[in-house]
């Protein structure tokens, strides 16, 4: 008999995780479609919104190098969208630009089952997210992040610079 490794569970950013996030996201946006790139940022802005200047405080904590999340969240979230899909509770579109997400009657009827604090704060998030990036053109948005993405988090570079210091 082989050993198999133990599962270990992953407390934040599971897939599951992810693809519960993105249907705040998708309700949100009140039948606009998102693609997976759309989406990699707004679950990105739903989780550290205290990155963003106007934002509200941020859901998790500021962990370094925050901003290379959105580097590995594309699987991650590919997945969850995926389990969301597989339970009906958003539908996917093929078009000439890829694959479309879209909220369902579903998606709103099950966020509105969750009453959790954690989940009231990412409602009120994801209404900031989609009020403030929504409008912006997918070019617009990939700017913002590309623009901001190596600064999320840097402050922890700056006070490990500033304790290594001799004064």
């Amino acid at each position: 008999m082989i050993d198999a490794a133990p599962i270990v569970p992953r407390p934040f950013n599971s897939p599951l995780e992810c693809g519960l996030r993105a249907l705040f996201a998708l309700d949100a946006a009140a039948g606009r479609p998102s693609d997976l790139q759309r989406l990699i940022s707004y679950d990105y802005l739903l989780v550290h919104s205290g990155d963003v200047s106007d934002g509200p405080e941020s859901l998790h904590p500021s962990v370094p190098f925050r901003g290379n999340e959105i580097l590995v969240k594309r699987e991650l979230l590919s997945i969850g969208l995926n389990q969301m899909f597989s339970r009906e509770l958003i539908n996917k579109t093929f078009d000439t630009s890829g694959i479309l997400y879209h909220a369902t009657e579903l998606t709103t009827a099950f966020i509105a089952l969750l009453k959790s604090d954690y989940s009231s704060a990412l409602r009120v998030r994801a209404s900031w997210v989609i009020n403030r990036f929504g409008p912006m053109t997918d070019g617009e948005l990939s700017s913002f992040i590309s623009a901001n993405v190596g600064r999320w988090g840097a402050e922890f570079e700056r006070l490990a610079a500033i304790k290594d210091l001799e004064l």
